[in-house]
C-alpha cells in the first residue's frame, strides 16, 4: 500500500463544528498531515452529548480521525504569534469563522497569503467572501429552498442529515485539492471560498433548471419524483418499498412482474404519459404492493432488473456499511466511524491516526513544523459529566 495521495501536506486546521472538520477529515483520509488547533476548552463538538464512548462525544469521534491536536488562545497575542508562524509553514489553512473574525484575531489571509505566496487559504461560510448571514446548518437549509420540495403537504422539512453543513466540507476537500493541484503547475496559493448557501442551491439541480428556464416552480411531492413515474415509495405488507422504474422497457419489466399488462395501455405506455396519470396508475399499484412483503417484491423484480429496495432505518442501513475502525482517545474500547465514499486504489481508505486528546500533538507539531516549543495555553478539561 502506497502513501495516500495528500502525504506530505501540512493543513492547519481551525475550524470547528461540523463542516470544516468534516472537510479536513476527507484530507486526512488522502494523507495529508492535518493540525487542529483549538481552544484551550476544546471544540465545542467534544461537549456535545450524550452519547459519549469513553468520556469522548460520538459526534467529535465521528469527524475528527486523522488529525493532530494543537491548543492555543488566539486572543492572546504572544501566542497568536506563535501560531501564525505555524500558518505560515502550512501548505493550506482552512477556518469556519464568520467573515472578519480572522483578520481581527490577527490571522489576516491576504497578509498571510502575501508572505508566503504558495499557502493555500481556504475559508467556509455562510454565504461566501465578503458576505454576512450566519452560517448554521438549519438557516441554510430553510433559505436554499430544499425543505420546500422534503416531505409533503405544506409543511417543509430538512433534511435529517446536516447537508448543508457536509456538502460544505465536501466542497472545501475538493476545492483544497484543486488549489493544490493549481499550486503543482503554477507555484502559486490560492483562496478557496466556500459557500454554504451555494453548495446548497447546487443541489437543486434540475428543479433550479424547471424553474430557470420553463417557469415550473418545484414542489413538495414526498417520496415521488417530478417527472418519472412510478420513481417512489410504496407500502408493501410489512415495510416500504422504493421503486425506480426510470424508462419504459423497466415499466414492461415491472408489469411482467405483476403479471399485467399495464404497459399496453396508452395512459401508461410511456414516461411522460405515466407522470400525467399518475394517480390512475398509482391507484392500480397500490393495492397489489399492499398485498406482499418487501423481500417478495425486490425478489420479484430481480429477474427483469427492476431497481427496487427498502426503505431502511439507520440501524438497517448500517448493515450494509464497511466500519472503519481506531483506538480510542483515551484507551477505551476501539472506535468504528464510517469511510469516506472514495477510495483511490493503491492507497489507503482513511487516516491510519486515531481522533486526537485535547492538545495531545501541541509540542510535536511545533517541533516538526517550526522548532523550539510551543509557549502555548494549556488545555482545559472537557466537562462531559
Amino acid at each position: 500500500m502506497s502513501p495516500g495521495a495528500l502525504d506530505g501536506v501540512r493543513i492547519l486546521d481551525f475550524t470547528r463544528v461540523l463542516s470544516g472538520p468534516y472537510g479536513t477529515m476527507l484530507l486526512a483520509d488522502q494523507g495529508a498531515d492535518v493540525v487542529k488547533v483549538e481552544p484551550p476548552g476544546g471544540d465545542d463538538t467534544r461537549a456535545f452529548g450524550p452519547p459519549f464512548v469513553g468520556g469522548v462525544s460520538t459526534y467529535f469521534l465521528s469527524i475528527n480521525r486523522g488529525k493532530r491536536s494543537v491548543v492555543a488562545d488566539l486572543k492572546d497575542p504572544a501566542q497568536r504569534d506563535r501560531v501564525r508562524a505555524l500558518a505560515l509553514a502550512a501548505d493550506v489553512v482552512v477556518e469556519n469563522y464568520r467573515p472578519g473574525v480572522m483578520t481581527r484575531l490577527g490571522l489576516d489571509a491576504d497578509d498571510l497569503m502575501a508572505e508566503n505566496p504558495r499557502l493555500i487559504w481556504c475559508a467556509i461560510t455562510g454565504f461566501g467572501r465578503g458576505r454576512e448571514g450566519p452560517g448554521y446548518d438549519l438557516i441554510i437549509q430553510g433559505m436554499s429552498g430544499i425543505p420546500s420540495i422534503t416531505g409533503a403537504g405544506d409543511v417543509p422539512w430538512k433534511c435529517g442529515a446536516s447537508i448543508a453543513d457536509l456538502v460544505a466540507g465536501m466542497n472545501a476537500a475538493q476545492g483544497i485539492t484543486a488549489a493544490l493541484l493549481r499550486r503543482e503547475r503554477t507555484g502559486q496559493g490560492s483562496y478557496v471560498d466556500v459557500s454554504m448557501m451555494d453548495g446548497q442551491l447546487s443541489l437543486l439541480a434540475y428543479h433550479a433548471t424547471a424553474w430557470l428556464n420553463a417557469a415550473q416552480a418545484p414542489r413538495a411531492r414526498g417520496n415521488q419524483h417530478p417527472s418519472i413515474h412510478p420513481f417512489r415509495a410504496y407500502r408493501a405488507a410489512d415495510g416500504w418499498l422504493n421503486l425506480a422504474v426510470g424508462n419504459d422497457r423497466l415499466f414492461a419489466g415491472l408489469c411482467a412482474a405483476l403479471e399485467v399488462a399495464w404497459h399496453r395501455d396508452r395512459r401508461f405506455a410511456t414516461n411522460a404519459a405515466r407522470v400525467a396519470n399518475r394517480a390512475a396508475l398509482d391507484a392500480l399499484l397500490e393495492p397489489r404492493i399492499a398485498a406482499r412483503p418487501v423481500a417478495h417484491w425486490i425478489a420479484a423484480l430481480q429477474p427483469h432488473r427492476v431497481p427496487a429496495g427498502p426503505m431502511a432505518s439507520v440501524p438497517d442501513a448500517l448493515e450494509r456499511a464497511r466500519p472503519v475502525t481506531h483506538d480510542h482517545p483515551t484507551g477505551a474500547d476501539p472506535v468504528r466511524t464510517l469511510p469516506p465514499g472514495v477510495r483511490l486504489e493503491g492507497t489507503p481508505w482513511t487516516a491510519e491516526r486515531r481522533a486526537p486528546a485535547l492538545g495531545e500533538h501541541t509540542e510535536a507539531v511545533f517541533a516538526e513544523w517550526v522548532g523550539g516549543t510551543p509557549g502555548l495555553a494549556s488545555p482545559s478539561r472537557v466537562d462531559t459529566s
